[in-house]
C-alpha cells in the first residue's frame, strides 16, 4: 500500500535541526566533537568462572574497579544482569504480545507460551565491598541496583566483588545470544558465551544511568576498561575469547604453539593451529582434567568467549598500519569445508576496508566463530551462521550469507565496539551505520557477488509499503516493529545515497572518517554524527536527517510536464508596457508528449526600466544570438512522496545519445513539493527520465518518465484482477 500523496502546505523540510538536537555545551560541541570537559567512566574487570561441561552451568566471581569520572556524587551503582531475560517471570515473556494460532508447531508454541520450564537467570550469589562486607542491593528484572556505603565522588573509585552462577541456555529453544549448541552425533557441545556475567551500565552526560530493561531487542550500552580474565573448563576444549591469550604455554601443545607463532608472520593464508582432523580427535575424548586459560583486554567495552572440544583453529596475520593483528576462526568440522575457505579471509577483509574507512583496527585479534543460525558481536569476537549441507555441499547463497555475516559482525568491532554508542536506545548508530560500510567491502572484495542490503533500489519495498508498520529511524528499538528493514536496510541505504548521490564519495569519506577518529573509545550520540558530518564537509544536511531519520515519508519524485520551446525566427510586434508583457505566458496550452514540436517562445527587447539606476546595458542582439536554433525545456516536477531529495534527469536526444544532469536537494527550498527548471540543449530531446540508476529509492518509476510509458486500459486491469 502506498500513502496517499503530502499534504501541500509547507512543512519546513529545510529548516535546521536545532530543536530537535540537544543544545551543544561543554561536553558535547556544536561541531559535534567531544567538548573541552568531555568524560566518561571507567570499569575494570578481574573475572574468574567455571564452565561445567556436565551440566552446562557457569560458575563465576568478578572484582569490577570503577572510576567516577563524572562531575557528580554517585550514592549508587546500576549493574546489567542480561541473563535474567531467561530467568522465571521475565520482564520480556510478560510483555510479549501473543495468540493462539490453530495448527502452530511444537516449537513456536514452545517459544511463545515458554513450556520449556527453564530458569537460565542470573543466580547471584553475593555482592561485597573491597573488604569483604555485604552490600545492599536491589535486582530490577535485568537491572541490579548495589548501594554504596558513602558516596563516590568525583575522581574516586570504587571496588565491588560480585559471585554468580546460571544455567546456560540452548539457543536452538531459546533462540538468545549466548547459550549453547548441542550436537547429537557425537555428544558434544560448542558453547557461545555473552551477557554471562554482571555488567556496569553506562553514566554518562546524556541521560546518567543507562539503565533501561533489556527485553531482548535493543542491545547494549558499556563502558571502556581493561580485562583480566580466567576460564577454566575441561582440559580438551579450545577457547576463543576477547583479548590475548597470557598462558599459551600451559594451555597449548607444542605443536599448536608453534603453529600459533607461524601464523603471526603468516599473510597471504590462514595457518591450521587446530586441524579437522585433530579437533574430530577430540571429540571422542571426555578428559576429566582441567585447564585455565587467561585472557587480558585493554580499553574494550565487553568480554566474550567461545568454547568446545569441536573446534578448528586457524589463523593469518593482517597488516593494518603499523600493527599486525590476528585474523581467526574456530569452527566445528560442521561448519566445513566453506568455513577453512572463507572465514578467516573475511575477517581480514573486513579490517582492511573498515580501517581505511575508518580507523586502524587497534585490537591485537579478530575472531569469527561458527555458531548455527546467529549473527552477534562483541571486542575481538563474534559468532556466525551459515552451515553446509550435511555432506558438505552447499550453495552460494549460502557463501554469500555466510560472507555477509562476517563482513557484518567482524565490523561491528569498531560500531559500536570502538565508536560505542548507546545500541539500547539508538539501534541504527550501529547496525545501520555498520551495515552501511559492511555493503562497501563486500561489493570491493566480493564483486562477483550480486550484494543487494543498502542498495536504494532494495529498499523500495519496504518504502511503498503499509506507513502505519513503519517508524522513524530515531525510535527506541523496542517500538520498531520492521526492525531489520529500518534500522539495518533503511538506515544504511541512506548513509549509501548520502556519500553517493548527494555529497560525494570524497567529501562523505572524508567527514565519515573524521566522525570515526573524534568518537572512537567514546560515546557518540546522533546529534554528534549529524553535526560532525556537516562541520567537515560544508554541507548542509539537515533536511536529509529531518526527512531520512526523524520521518517515514519515501522518495516519489515525478515529472509531471515537459514544455518545450524555441526562439521565434519572425518579430512580433514590440509591446510597450512591463505589465503588458507580464500578462503573457509561453506555451499555456501545454504538451502531453513531443510530437508536435516546439512551441515558439517571444523574447522582446529590454524595457529601460528595467536596469534601474544602472547606465552600462546588456547586448541584446548578442542574448538572442546564444539561443538562436537552441531547444529550450521546461521541465515541472513534483515531490508525491514528501522526502526531498536531489533530482537526477537522464536526457535521451533524438540521435540516440544521452546526458546525465543532477541537481541538489536544495532545489526544493523554496516550495517542497512542486518545482519547475529550464534547460537549454543544443539537440532535441526524446524522452526525459528521473532517477535513471535507481540511486534514490524512488518507490515509483512509472512517473519518472517523460512522455509517459504506455499504460494498460483499466478493462486490461479489471481483466488481470478477475483472472
Amino acid at each position: 500500500m502506498v500513502a496517499p500523496a503530502q499534504d501541500k502546505k509547507w512543512q519546513g523540510k529545510f529548516e535546521q535541526l536545532d530543536y530537535l538536537l540537544p543544545t551543544p555545551n561543554e561536553y558535547r560541541t556544536g561541531s559535534g566533537a567531544p567538548g573541552p570537559r568531555y568524560w566518561q567512566q571507567r570499569a575494570d574487570y578481574f573475572i574468574e568462572a567455571e564452565l561445567n561441561d556436565d551440566n552446562q552451568t557457569l560458575t563465576g566471581k568478578e572484582t569490577i574497579t570503577y572510576f567516577n569520572n563524572s562531575p557528580e556524587t554517585l550514592t549508587y551503582l546500576w549493574l546489567q544482569l542480561d541473563q535474567n531475560i531467561l530467568a522465571k517471570d521475565n520482564l520480556t515473556a510478560k510483555t510479549a504480545v501473543t495468540q493462539v494460532r490453530d495448527s502452530s508447531d511444537t516449537k513456536t508454541l514452545a517459544e511463545e507460551l515458554n513450556l520449556t520450564d527453564f530458569d537460565g537467570g542470573h543466580k547471584i550469589l553475593s555482592v561485597t565491598d573491597a573488604q569483604g562486607r555485604p552490600m545492599p542491593h536491589t535486582i530490577n528484572y535485568t537491572m541490579m541496583r548495589v548501594d554504596l556505603p558513602a558516596p563516590l565522588k568525583s575522581g574516586e573509585k570504587f571496588v565491588l566483588h560480585v559471585a554468580w552462577t546460571y544455567k546456560i541456555g540452548d539457543r536452538m529453544i531459546d533462540r538468545q545470544r549466548s547459550g549453547l549448541e548441542y550436537f547429537p552425533d557425537d555428544g558434544n557441545y560448542v558453547y557461545t558465551i555473552a551477557q554471562w556475567f554482571p555488567r556496569m551500565c553506562v553514566f554518562d552526560d546524556v541521560n546518567g544511568w543507562q539503565n533501561k530493561q533489556f527485553l531482548g531487542r535493543g542491545e547494549f550500552a558499556l563502558p571502556f576498561g581493561n580485562y583480566r580474565v580466567r576460564i577454566t573448563l575441561p582440559a580438551d576444549h579450545i577457547v576463543a575469547a576477547t583479548g590475548t591469550l597470557q598462558n599459551a604455554e600451559q594451555v597449548l601443545s607444542k605443536t599448536e604453539l608453534e603453529r600459533l607463532e607461524r601464523a603471526k608472520t603468516t599473510f597471504d593464508k590462514p595457518v591450521f593451529i587446530v586441524t579437522q582432523a585433530e579437533a574430530m580427535q577430540k571429540e571422542k575424548s571426555r578428559s576429566r582434567e582441567k585447564k585455565t586459560w587467561e585472557f587480558a583486554a585493554e580499553n574494550v567495552r565487553d568480554f566474550a568467549f567461545a568454547a568446545s572440544r569441536k573446534f578448528i583453529w586457524d589463523a593469518m596475520a593482517v597488516k593494518i598500519g603499523d600493527k599486525t593483528p590476528l585474523a581467526m576462526s574456530f569452527y566445528p568440522k560442521e561448519g566445513n569445508p566453506l568455513w577453512e575457505r572463507e572465514s578467516t579471509r573475511a575477517v581480514k577483509n573486513t579490517l582492511e576496508v573498515y580501517s581505511r574507512m575508518t580507523i586502524d583496527y587497534p585490537y591485537p585479534v579478530a575472531i569469527s566463530v561458527h555458531a548455527a543460525s546467529i549473527g552477534m558481536e562483541y571486542p575481538m569476537i563474534c559468532f556466525n551462521f551459515g552451515r553446509p549441507n550435511k555432506d558438505g555441499t552447499y550453495s552460494e547463497t549460502t557463501r554469500m550469507r555466510m560472507i555477509g555475516v562476517i563482513v557484518h559482525e567482524v565490523g561491528h568491532n569498531f560500531f559500536p565496539m570502538i565508536i560505542n554508542n548507546d545500541e539500547r536506545q539508538w539501534t541504527w548508530m550501529d547496525e545501520g551505520i555498520n551495515s552501511f560500510v559492511q555493503l562497501l567491502t563486500e561489493l570491493e572484495r566480493y564483486p562477483e557477488i550480486n550484494w543487494t542490503r543498502g542498495k536504494p533500489e532494495n529498499l523500495v519495498d519496504y518504502m511503498k509499503g503499509d506507513k502505519s508498520l513503519q517508524r522513524p529511524l530515531m525510535t527506541n528499538s523496542e517500538q520498531v516493529i520492521e526492525f531489520g528493514a529500518e534500522q539495518y536496510q533503511k538506515a544504511a541505504t541512506a548513509l549509501y545515497i548520502l556519500r553517493e548521490t548527494v555529497m560525494g564519495k570524497e567529501l562523505f569519506d572524508r567527514a565519515f572518517k573524521e566522525y570515526a577518529t573524534r568518537w572512537a573509545f567514546k560515546h557518540p550520540m546522533p546529534a554528534d554524527f549529524f553535526r560532525t558530518m556537516e562541520d567537515a564537509s560544508a554541507v548542509d544536511l539537515d533536511w536529509f536527517w529531518r526527512g531520512w531519520f526523524y520521518t517515514t515519508d519515501h522518495v516519489d519524485i515525478s515529472v509531471d510536464e515537459v514544455k518545450w520551446y524555441r526562439l521565434r525566427t519572425d518579430r512580433p510586434a514590440p509591446e510597450k508596457s512591463i505589465s503588458a508583457r507580464k500578462t503573457r505566458v509561453a506555451g499555456d496550452e501545454g504538451n502531453k508528449d513531443f510530437t508536435s514540436g516546439p512551441q515558439p517562445l517571444t523574447v522582446l527587447p529590454s524595457d529601460e526600466q528595467a536596469y534601474g539606476e544602472f547606465r552600462n546595458r546588456l547586448d541584446d542582439k548578442a542574448i538572442l544570438n546564444r539561443l538562436q536554433n537552441k531547444n529550450i525545456y521546461e521541465v515541472k516536477l513534483s515531490n508525491r512522496g514528501g522526502l526531498v531529495m536531489p533530482v537526477i534527469i537522464e536526457w535521451t536526444y533524438r540521435d540516440g545519445t544521452k546526458e546525465i544532469e543532477r541537481i541538489p536537494a536544495e532545489i526544493w527550498r523554496t516550495n517542497e513539493n512542486e518545482v519547475t527548471k529550464v534547460f537549454v540543449k543544443e539537440k532535441e530531446v526524446a524522452r526525459v527520465l528521473i532517477d535513471p540508476h535507481k540511486e534514490t529509492a524512488d518507490i515509483n518509476e512509472g512517473d519518472n518518465v517523460f512522455p509517459r510509458r504506455p499504460t494498460e486500459s483499466r478493462f486490461d486491469q479489471f481483466k488481470k484482477n478477475s483472472n
